[in-house]
């Protein structure tokens, strides 16, 4: 497996829900037999864990607000779960090597990580619940997809994720700007609101 796309990819999924990067990992080495995978990630006991708070991530992260509660705790968590992931693919490469990947890993997770809690906080602001239902849904697929190519194509993988953290960056600036747009009406129409009719 080609370390540094694997790591890089890796990153960009765990920057989105990180329990699940490992448990789709896990899964693959496990089940389907897929080589490369890190042999921790294919225990028992790690993929039950990882399952449940995959479980506990994949609900709360469908809930407005709870998702960027979730999102805040999360801003330590998911780079140093891809610093980990990147520092398990090195294996034993050597501490430059393992110190390169888990500075990658970490680096992408963090850079997926701030991309999506900004979309989601944005996203907060409409008063219709399914923009979110859906981006989140999307948030699965793709880190899903994303985890299941690093085991089998990660350079692929690699590719894929740089295309996606540069549209979610995008996705980002664009919906900012909506929303400050939008509070500047609404502070607009509060000044109109509150200044009295003249008769």
């Amino acid at each position: 497996m080609e370390m540094l796309p694997a790591a890089f990819a890796s990153g960009w999924a765990s920057g989105i829900n990180a329990w699940g990067t490992v448990l789709v990992l896990g899964i693959l080495g496990r089940f389907a037999n897929v080589p490369d995978i890190p042999a921790g990630f294919q225990r028992t006991d790690v993929l039950i864990a990882m399952g449940v708070l995959c479980l506990i991530e994949v609900v709360a992260d469908k809930i407005p607000y709870l998702d960027s509660a979730w999102d805040t705790v999360s801003t330590v968590v998911r780079p140093i779960a891809g610093a980990v992931i990147g520092a398990v693919y090195a294996g034993s490469s050597g501490d430059l090597v393992t110190l390169a990947l888990a500075s990658v890993g970490g680096l992408t997770a963090l850079a997926s990580h701030l991309t999506k809690a900004g979309l989601r906080l944005a996203i907060n602001t409409s008063p219709e619940p399914f923009t979110n239902v859906a981006a989140s849904s999307a948030g699965d697929v793709a880190v899903t997809g994303i985890a299941t190519l690093v085991a089998l194509a990660p350079v692929a993988a690699a590719i894929i994720a740089a295309v996606l953290l540069i549209l979610g960056a995008i996705g980002v600036a664009v919906a900012l700007r909506k929303v400050k747009k939008g509070w500047a009406r609404f502070q607009a129409w509060r000044k109109r609101a509150a200044t009295p009719t003249q008769t």
